[in-house]
């Protein structure tokens, strides 16, 4: 990891789909103007010996980062999201939907549950507010980003999500926003995205929980892409006409760089934010856990593997104990008596993982780093 990626990190840490918007529809969402705040609070980090935190990029450069990666040119790729509390909302502020959103089998079905509770309110709810990927560079060299430009936009219709997960490879970009995988090409050069393919749709059955979302992209040493996703579930049928069907617990899935052979790697995990491999191709992700006394997952992603959750565990009972969840111990260490069909987890190491790394070495990281995996979280 070099600096400029754990800068850009750590600074967000102080910062806090179906279709295209036409050309003549321009958005300008708001964005803060430059302050200290970032400066600020960088003094409250504490660093381990040998690291060194800068400042790389803030807002107005970027604004509500959610992920990030860098180019072969030093650039930087940014998903931000302006739609957060502003066409994607979350069940538990909307107990009445219950029902509805568990009964969730298609992205359509969610949609139409939207219309039929808002009403007249439907698209000044849910699709005016935009999600878009940012292009971030340092144009002099200096070791600070300073030139800024939309790569792309018009994510904003009711059924997309929090656009979470980005990916620079080589001359395409692949960008994540429920419901679709998209691939994003810059063919002229400008800055700019003009060609915006879906790979696959129908990621996104249910509400769920805020950032249950397609996160993780990550190119694996089959030279296949690799995307996690939350409980929100998925009904998608490939480019070859099969259908992958997996509507109530989350899942790593994988395919050809242009979404061909798009297949379900492992399923039963509640909120996988970020996928790694180790230096041998195997797969590793954390699993957040529900807040019930269970705790966070590290999980040896085996291809074929369940790791328990469902998502109408996270509604088990009055109680709220996840009903099945806890009581069968889906979520301990072995051996503990969990049920016969889980891959169990591997560790529990960890409080609301949001971000997950391998750092092969030959990177700014000191060198005890080198085979090192790094956890990022909510709190210390």
């Amino acid at each position: 990891m070099h600096r400029s990626l754990l800068s850009i990190a750590l600074a967000a840490l102080g910062l806090l789909s179906l279709a295209f918007a036409r050309p003549d529809q321009e958005y300008t969402p708001h964005v803060a103007k430059a302050s200290d705040e970032g400066a600020r609070a960088m003094k409250r980090f504490r660093m381990p010996k040998g690291v060194e935190v800068r400042l790389w990029a803030a807002e107005p450069l970027l604004a509500n980062p959610v992920s990030f990666c860098f180019d072969g040119k030093g650039r930087c790729y940014v998903a931000e999201t302006f739609r957060l509390g502003h066409g994607v909302t979350d069940d538990r502020g909307h107990m009445k939907w219950l029902d509805d959103d568990l009964a969730s089998r298609t992205v359509a079905d969610r949609v139409a549950m939207y219309k039929k509770f808002a009403g007249e309110r439907f698209t000044s709810t849910y699709e005016t507010e935009h999600d878009r990927v940012k292009l971030i560079w340092d144009s002099k060299g200096a070791g600070k980003a300073d030139q800024a430009a939309v790569f792309a936009d018009g994510f904003h219709h009711a059924a997309d999500g929090i656009g979470a997960g980005v990916l620079a490879r080589q001359r395409n970009v692949y960008y994540t926003c429920i419901p679709d995988v998209w691939l994003l090409k810059d063919t002229k050069g400008d800055g700019k995205a003009d060609v915006k393919q879906s790979l696959a749709t129908g990621f996104g059955v249910h509400v769920s929980f805020i950032g249950h979302d397609m996160h993780g992209l990550r190119m694996g040493p089959d030279g296949k892409l690799y995307f996690s996703i939350g409980d929100r579930g998925f009904n998608v049928t490939t480019k070859e006409g099969r259908h992958l069907f997996n509507p109530d617990s989350g899942g790593v899935l994988r395919c050809d760089p242009d979404g061909s052979n798009l297949e379900v790697v492992a399923t039963g995990l509640r909120n996988p934010q970020e996928l790694a491999f180790d230096q041998y191709g195997n797969l590793f992700t954390v699993d957040n856990n529900s807040d019930s006394g269970d705790k966070a997952r590290l999980v040896y992603v085996v291809e074929g593997s369940d790791s328990g959750w469902r998502i109408g565990h996270q509604y088990g009972s009055d109680m709220g104990d996840r009903g099945p969840f806890n009581a069968e111990k889906v979520w301990h260490l072995p051996p503990a008596e969990q049920p016969a069909y889980i891959v169990p987890p591997l560790a529990h190491i960890t409080s609301g993982p949001s971000g997950l790394c391998f750092n092969y070495g030959a990177t700014a990281l000191p060198e005890r780093y080198r085979d090192h995996f790094l956890i990022f979280t909510r709190s210390a």
